[in-house]
């Protein structure tokens, strides 16, 4: 498992993935695996061959193939790299009275 703030990277078999499509690049042209409330900074994810996808039963649950490696930036964070594999990508979520929410970076 990868943990960068409030984004956990956890590896999974690729049989575990579900039907996908691939998760549209932000307007700067990244693969944005979660962006900021707060400060507007942004978990970005990327590496050769890289895909970023969504599933499509649930959009907000995401995962990443990786074919060689990969890496996750962010801007108030230390860089992480990935080795190849499959990965599921889980923001942390928190309580509020009657419901769950993300947690705002």
């Amino acid at each position: 498992m990868y943990r960068q703030g409030d984004v956990l990277v956890v590896p999974v078999a690729p049989a575990d993935v579900p039907a996908c499509a691939p998760v549209p690049r932000d307007r700067r042209g990244r693969m944005v695996l979660a962006r900021g409330e707060a400060t507007g900074h942004a978990h970005v994810i990327g590496g050769p061959g890289l895909r970023l996808l969504a599933d499509l039963d649930d959009p907000e649950r995401m995962f990443v193939d990786v074919p060689t490696h990969g890496r996750i930036t962010h801007e108030e964070h230390g860089p992480i790299s990935l080795p190849a594999g499959h990965y599921r990508v889980v923001r942390q979520r928190e309580y509020i009275p009657g419901a769950f929410r993300p947690v705002a970076d």
